[in-house]
């Protein structure tokens, strides 16, 4: 992996950590107006302390040296997470400044598992070179 690739990488990483930590904190705190917002889609408001969790634990999980499956995981619930939160946006008829965040953070996960160092991957091919 070249120089840039693995800065590309990080730079996208850590920026899908910083709104996956960011909204699970927001998620855990519960203030009224996200409640309300959560209800809106059809949701309890236990399921944002459930959520807040996963995206915390998600988020460690992909920063963390090694367990590439760990990461796997991680990568998979942040894409069900963020897919389904647009969809729910969409489908409650919200606005597409209501459905951006959860799409940035969707395109940022895609981007950051795309990237990721062989270090991080569960399987890694390689191409036999004949000369």
């Amino acid at each position: 992996m070249k120089r840039s690739e693995l800065i590309l990488y990080w730079f996208i990483t850590l920026w899908l950590a910083l709104g996956m930590v960011s909204t699970g904190i927001v998620q855990l705190m519960q203030l009224p107006e996200e409640v309300q917002k959560f209800s809106a889609l059809g949701y309890p408001a236990y399921l944002m302390t459930i959520l807040a969790v996963w995206k915390l634990l998600g988020t460690v999980a992909i920063l963390i040296p090694g367990r590439p499956m760990l990461k796997e995981w991680a990568y998979a619930g942040f894409f069900f997470a963020m897919s389904g939160a647009a969809i729910s946006h969409f489908c409650t008829g919200h606005p597409m400044k209501e459905i951006f965040p959860s799409l940035l953070l969707l395109t940022l996960t895609f981007v950051s598992w795309h990237l990721r160092p062989a270090s991080r991957k569960v399987f890694t091919t390689t191409t036999n070179q004949k000369s």
